[in-house]
């Protein structure tokens, strides 16, 4: 996904998992001030440019917006945890099972053998959707894998799929760079002295 720094410049996001992908629309606390998701069409526009194939016509209302950014903040907040090494808290574990318990969107295959969505999407269906990926995150394979970008002043959440495991940045384009420059410039500092 795209997603534009502070100083205005857009740079490419993979945080590895759509439910991470939503948590990028805002989050609890201080992440308040980042919301996006302020009426149901912006949670459709989110869906548009989500990870899920396209073609999803999705129709919510408010009480599911309000339940969506719910599940968005209990997974930051999981995610967060397990990025820093802290238990899971139970009240967060239960937005998400309460959440993932709902009947999911339904797939299907087109005729030209694409896949597409069947009709009926609903806010409650992607929710259980998107908790339901919630729970393959903390429970798969890369459950030990979720971390925060190492920059001073970026806190996006991501899976590092990479093979070593050794992913550091949100994107190499953005605070990877910047890092490595004032790494640079401090190793230059010091050689000056």
């Amino acid at each position: 996904m795209t997603l534009v720094s502070y100083g205005g410049k857009s740079f490419r996001f993979d945080p590895g998992a759509l439910c991470l992908e939503l948590v990028t629309t805002g989050g609890p606390g201080e992440f308040a001030r980042y919301e996006v998701l302020h009426e149901p069409a912006d949670l459709v526009r989110w869906v548009e440019r989500s990870r899920l194939p396209g073609g999803l016509e999705v129709t919510v209302t408010e009480g599911e917006l309000a339940q969506t950014r719910a599940l968005r903040d209990a997974v930051f907040l999981l995610a967060a945890d397990r990025a820093h090494g802290q238990p899971l808290q139970a009240r967060h574990l239960d937005v998400v099972n309460a959440a993932a318990a709902g009947a999911p969107l339904a797939a299907r295959v087109e005729a030209d053998g694409s896949r597409g969505w069947a009709a009926g999407a609903t806010g409650a269906r992607l929710l259980a959707t998107v908790a339901r990926d919630a729970v393959e995150l903390f429970t798969g394979p890369y459950a030990d894998r979720i971390r925060e970008c190492g920059s001073d002043n970026c806190a996006l959440l991501f899976v590092d799929t990479s093979r070593p495991g050794r992913r550091r940045w949100c994107a190499m384009e953005h605070c990877g760079n910047r890092q490595k420059a004032r790494t640079h410039r401090a190793r230059r500092a010091e050689e000056g002295d």
